[in-house]
């Protein structure tokens, strides 16, 4: 005996995945569900491979990939095994811009902290007048393991 597949309507997966009734149109608008079905009275409805696509979709839209890539991927997806050099290049290079972002939010991330000591001792001192014009070595001295760090960047 064959169970039957759950089946969701836009609402349920605009909850599942906090996105908007009219994002989840727009991917179906520009073929991110190429076997998504309609009830008789035109209702989508939503199986686990819509699912899996937009669980698919997030992700690579987190990593900042532009939609058209994005739609590349699920077409390329439908193509099967003869698409998988592509799909595997396309999540290849998505991974190194990703990983060259992170390595350049990580330097932001230490200026930031570098600003809040900064501020935080100032804030205890009562005044900026307590660096004497050198703030980057009291910081380093200070935190000398992430002398280190800052100047591989």
């Amino acid at each position: 005996m064959k169970t039957e597949e759950k089946i969701y309507r836009i609402g349920e997966i605009a909850e599942m995945f906090d996105l908007s009734k009219s994002t989840i149109r727009f991917y179906e608008e520009i073929g991110l569900f190429p076997n998504l079905k309609r009830s008789p009275g035109g209702l989508r409805l939503f199986s686990q491979e819509e699912i899996n696509c937009i669980e698919d979709v997030e992700c690579l839209k987190k990593t900042g990939m532009s939609l058209k890539d994005i739609a590349a991927y699920v077409s390329w997806k439908q193509e099967g095994d003869s698409s998988l050099l592509a799909r595997l290049n396309l999540i290849r290079n998505q991974r190194l811009t990703l990983e060259q972002n992170i390595r350049n939010l990580e330097k932001e991330l230490t200026k930031l902290t570098h600003k809040q000591w900064y501020y935080e001792q100032a804030v205890a001192a009562g005044t900026e007048s307590i660096f004497n014009g050198d703030c980057e070595y009291e910081y380093y001295r200070a935190h000398p393991d992430e002398q280190q760090t800052e100047s591989e960047g």
